[in-house]
């Protein structure tokens, strides 16, 4: 392939993928998982910034010293052949159960507000058609759907306005009012809900300016930041610290507080709207997942996108409890973690190869 035709990507786009793909269902629950540090959670988003800007900067490090190549290529130039590939199949099992993750959280929202005792499978059917149709655009199409998901959901911040008039200042002090073991359970569940930037190891051949790939990549990180900031904070005020650990979206139920004579529900419109952000983050993983299986293939397929969605629908349409779906994805989710970790892991490889090659 032409190595300039698949610079598609402008600092824009790199902006708008990442802040966008951040968001998905993670912030509807984001004040309930860090419940554990009662009203002093406001300010815990920032600190999620800082470890995010501090964590961005080895997966560029580490992607610009291979400059065509994104995370699968890397890990089979550094790791081999087997063990490279071996890797790759684990990063495309996780990013699999993680969408299906998305999806199943969304469905139970729909579930529990707007379709009660509703069956979910053709919302499920709608999500998998409509983020293949995005994906097979390729990831400049799914830039531009973020682009546009930013501009239509951004007016939702309108309906907060009510729970601000509502709320209590007195709330939000004193700041520090929690101890280590609170504030570990928080960064544990809650950093979860901010994930996304670490998909730039997949798109970044794609930039055009991978220069000043990380300066983009940090202005998409803290607009996210802030809205997960502004959310925070008004939930603060607004429910009292038992409510914020037993609500579950309680960013929806802040919608609730809005009073329109001629619109009864609003969380109802919260619920519509948010599934462009929803759509965002799961065409995003999807099409990441699908260059994982891309790189297995001397030739690349579209088929491989329908592959992913099938195993994704199969995943959800598990005979299996509640409880053990739940406890599979949220192993999903923390193994996350590694994710964020392995960047570290290969700069490490890559300087001892380095080291080796120079003695």
């Amino acid at each position: 392939m032409n190595v300039d035709k698949r610079k598609q990507l402008n600092g824009y786009h790199v902006v708008f993928l990442i802040q966008n793909i951040m968001i998905g269902t993670g912030m509807l629950s984001l004040p309930q998982d860090l419940s554990s540090m009662g009203y002093s959670l406001a300010l815990y988003p920032l600190l999620f910034g800082v470890v995010a800007s501090l964590n961005l900067w080895p997966m560029i490090w580490i992607c610009s010293q291979y400059k065509n190549e994104n995370i699968f290529g890397i890990n089979e130039k550094l790791l081999g052949k087997w063990i490279g590939k071996s890797f790759n199949l684990f990063i495309v099992v996780h990013l699999t159960f993680f969408i299906a993750g998305i999806i199943d959280d969304y469905m139970n929202l729909i579930q529990t507000t707007a379709l009660p005792e509703q069956s979910t499978t053709i919302p499920i059917l709608f999500f998998l058609v409509v983020a293949i149709y995005i994906v097979n655009g390729g990831i400049k199409s799914i830039a531009r759907f973020c682009m546009m998901a930013f501009f239509l959901t951004l007016p939702l911040l309108y309906f907060l306005r009510w729970a601000i008039e509502k709320g209590d200042l007195s709330h939000l002090l004193p700041l520090f009012n929690f101890n280590k073991s609170e504030a570990f359970e928080a960064f544990r569940k809650g950093y979860l809900s901010i994930l996304g930037y670490e998909l730039i190891m997949v798109y970044f051949p794609y930039i055009a300016n991978q220069k000043k790939a990380y300066k983009h990549a940090l202005i998409g990180v803290w607009i996210s930041i802030i809205l997960c900031f502004v959310v925070t904070t008004v939930s603060v005020m607004y429910y009292s610290e038992w409510q914020l650990e037993h609500v579950t979206y309680s960013v929806l139920h802040l919608f609730k507080a809005g009073e329109l004579t001629y619109i009864e529900r609003i969380d109802i419109i919260g619920i519509t709207i948010w599934v462009f952000l929803v759509l965002t983050t799961i065409t995003g993983y999807l099409w990441c997942a699908k260059k994982g299986i891309d790189s297995f293939r001397s030739k690349k397929k579209i088929s491989h996108v329908y592959v992913i969605t099938i195993a994704i629908y199969i995943i959800l349409s598990m005979p299996f409890s509640k409880e053990v779906k739940e406890k599979i994805f949220e192993a999903a989710f923390q193994t996350s973690y590694l994710m964020l970790c392995w960047p570290i892991f290969l700069i490490v490889v890559h300087l001892l190869r380095k080291k080796q090659v120079q003695s």
